[in-house]
């Protein structure tokens, strides 16, 4: 597994094309192999501007591989505080070509899911670009309210969900709950859904694997989170709870807080005139 970048609190960014404008942001991380696995596939980058979790697929450590890349793949991309969608898919699929010369002789192939935020801003305007490919999950609330999903699983069960043919409530034990649609790697190109959300201070972004949802769900991640203010201790709060609860399998969580950012009143008052 691969940790890039640390905890922050009330870290200040300038926001492109809104001069003197600020974005002040807090973040946290943690991960735990859990009870049943051997190893952690699971790898994470908390570093502005990627916030992202990437949960890995494949034998003999090929899911490491697939997570490693994937996050090294968008570090290196990284030239400033903010990204944009060409960027993330470019790192995509330089991590697909990453993990095809990892997987080698696997006859499994290999692969990850990868989902999370990546600052963004459009005319001073700063806002998260949550991205998903696979079943890990991005999750908002803002000041006051209940976290609520943000991604759509790629998962076989979610079809079923989506078809009418399997409740919701029983999805996370259906016996393919942990088949895939998307990810990123096994031969094909990478997919992402994507949505933009501009920033609000109080917002506040839960990301992690499936390792954290199968064990919790999303009633006891929005339960957890209204308890627990800040966000080092939310994720390792909510990776802790995973673990006790079960640990199947390895449990990453990061933790995304937006403490302070430009209203559109703001921005609309550092843009140039003409």
């Amino acid at each position: 597994m691969t940790e890039l970048g640390r905890a922050a609190s009330a870290h200040a960014i300038d926001v492109p094309g809104a001069d003197g404008s600020t974005v002040t942001l807090s973040w946290g991380a943690a991960t735990d192999v859990g009870r049943r696995r051997d190893h952690n596939e699971d790898s994470y980058i908390v570093a502005a501007p990627f916030f992202v979790v990437a949960d890995g697929m494949g034998g003999h450590l090929a899911g490491d591989r697939a997570s490693d890349a994937v996050v090294r793949r968008l570090g290196d991309v990284t030239r400033d505080a903010f990204s944009s969608r060409q960027a993330i898919q470019h790192a995509l699929l330089l991590a697909t070509a990453d993990i095809e010369r990892a997987a080698g002789g696997n006859a499994l192939g290999a692969g990850t899911t990868v989902t999370g935020i990546a600052l963004t801003a459009t005319d001073g305007q700063p806002a998260a670009l949550v991205f998903n490919v696979g079943d890990s999950r991005t999750y908002r609330g803002d000041v006051g309210g209940v976290l609520k999903r943000v991604t759509v699983d790629h998962s076989v069960v979610q079809e079923m969900v989506d078809a009418g043919v399997l409740r919701a409530e029983d999805a996370e034990s259906h016996p393919d709950s942990n088949v895939i649609t998307r990810a990123v790697g096994f031969g094909e190109p990478p997919e992402p859904d994507w949505w933009t959300i501009p920033l609000h201070a109080g917002d506040r972004y839960v990301v992690c694997s499936d390792g954290l949802t199968k064990e919790i769900g999303d009633a006891g991640i929005s339960r957890i989170a209204a308890k627990v203010t800040d966000p080092q201790e939310l994720a390792e709060r909510l990776v802790g709870d995973a673990v006790i609860a079960g640990g199947r399998d390895n449990v990453t969580v990061v933790v995304l807080q937006v403490d302070d950012a430009p209203s559109v009143d703001d921005v609309e008052d550092t843009l140039p005139r003409h």
